[in-house]
């Protein structure tokens, strides 16, 4: 017996050396466990899959820290921006300017501080269930996270207080609303109401600093260069009047207040409302009764878009009718087609080199010399050219048709598979989706210029959402 018990602790070692598993029944190396497999999915102890996803290289050099801060700050999103500022100008009736330059800026740098505080916010849920983002798997720090959203958050703030102190305090509340939706609202119930409000603020920074910018160029043309104050120079007749000293924003039609940029903001925000309600359900997935509702209200929103066309455009003067410019009518200064004020005598014309309120001679009616001499110019030829209001009917359309293709698709697929890999697509179908109906919004108000400009942002957004997710 005693044999036979030395004769097995003699062959443990030997057994040992030998063994092909671990305790825990991963493969030893070198004296060490190897690692698990990975599931290709979340990583090793994730919940949820992330389809479309590059999964990040192991290594520290440049590429994969650049890697990681543009997973971080989801740049493939970014194209989504640059509209809110454009529509925003469009709904004042003013082109793009220095002042939506400076709106686009600030928008920029303040979407990215949320970008980066939303992950800091989200570190711990996200190493549950989304562990390859860049935070919990160590490629970025949370300090540094938080330190970019502090600094993008600053320097947003700085741009747009560049294009006015209006500009500014809806810049403000931007950066405000931003930061109570990532650090306490997102998991509330007014979460997705607080990331429309965002959306909606975002446009009217745009309309306000195209307007403060276009009100302020305008006063300083007028504004005299010396110690004293200066009149301004009585304007030719037949002159146009001055837009400022670099044409900031000339306009685009009759000139309107920031507040009338407010309906086209809240056409966005009710889209963004749809898209954060969804993302809610992004990780687990399971609801097909908000899909539907989201795909419902997108319809709803783009019949809005093309009703509205038609109609008068907020903010714009009611056309006058024939009694407004009858004999005997009312005098209005600011009708282009007033009539001598009533209470002024007909006392002949003034003596040479005066001049007479009221007094309006008419001009001798040139000959028709017929069309002049090419490279030449002739006051009162006008010749037929085509315009942009002609097309922006087929405009419209065009962009709200891509809007609900965008849009429309993966919100049906989540709602008849709420599955997380359809649901994430959904949201990215959302937040693509965007820039088509800003589109359609510049279009809508007489801009289809900035709308054709905001649509050639899509092919861009279209290739780099296949290299970085935007959700």
């Amino acid at each position: 017996m005693r044999r036979l018990l030395l004769s097995a602790l003699g062959a443990l070692p030997a057994a040992l050396r030998a063994a092909p598993a671990g305790l825990n029944g991963r493969a030893v190396r070198g004296g060490r466990p190897a690692a698990a497999p990975d599931d290709g999915l979340s990583g090793t102890g994730g919940t949820a899959p992330a389809p479309d996803r590059h999964r990040p290289s192991p290594g520290r050099g440049r590429g994969d820290t650049v890697r990681a801060w543009t997973e971080l700050f989801r740049v493939s999103a970014l194209f989504s921006v640059p509209g809110d500022a454009l529509a925003g100008a469009a709904a004042v009736g003013r082109s793009p300017g220095r002042g939506t330059a400076l709106a686009i800026g600030a928008s920029l740098c303040l979407y990215e501080a949320g970008m980066a505080l939303n992950d800091w916010a989200d570190r711990e849920e996200d190493a549950v269930d989304r562990p390859h983002r860049p935070i919990p798997s160590g490629r970025i720090s949370p300090s540094a996270a938080l330190g970019a959203a502090g600094a993008l958050t600053a320097a947003g703030l700085a741009l747009a207080a560049r294009a006015g102190r209006p500009a500014l305090a809806v810049a403000t509340g931007l950066a405000a609303t931003v930061w109570a939706y990532d650090l306490h609202l997102k998991h509330t119930k007014a979460g997705p109401a607080a990331m429309a409000a965002a959306r909606s603020l975002d446009l009217l920074l745009g309309a306000t600093a195209t307007a403060t910018a276009m009100s302020t160029a305008t006063a300083t043309s007028y504004a005299g260069t010396g110690p004293g104050p200066r009149a301004p120079r009585p304007m030719r007749l037949g002159a146009v009047p001055p837009t400022g000293p670099d044409n900031v924003a000339r306009a685009a039609g009759p000139a309107r207040s920031p507040l009338a940029a407010l309906p086209a903001a809240l056409v966005l925000g009710a889209h963004t409302y749809g898209v954060t309600a969804v993302s809610r359900h992004e990780a687990q997935g399971g609801s097909t009764a908000v899909p539907l509702a989201v795909l419902a209200t997108t319809t709803a929103l783009a019949a809005a878009v093309l009703a509205t066309h038609q109609r008068q455009r907020p903010g714009e003067p009611a056309r006058p009718g024939p009694a407004a410019t009858a004999p005997g009518s009312s005098y209005r200064p600011d009708h282009p087609h007033h009539p001598a004020a009533p209470s002024m005598l007909d006392l002949g014309a003034p003596l040479p080199g005066t001049y007479r309120p009221g007094h309006h001679p008419t001009a001798p009616a040139l000959p028709d010399l017929g069309a002049p001499l090419p490279g030449t110019y002739r006051p009162g030829h006008h010749p037929h050219r085509p315009t942009a209001p002609a097309l922006t009917p087929l405009l419209l359309t065009a962009f709200t048709g891509a809007y609900l293709r965008t849009a429309g698709p993966p919100l049906l697929h989540a709602a008849l598979n709420p599955s997380p890999p359809l649901t994430q697509r959904a949201v990215g179908g959302g937040i693509r989706a965007m820039i088509p109906l800003q589109a359609a919004l510049a279009a809508r108000a007489g801009a289809p210029g900035s709308g054709l400009a905001v649509m050639a942002l899509v092919p861009l957004a279209r290739s780099l959402a296949r290299k970085v997710s935007p959700t």
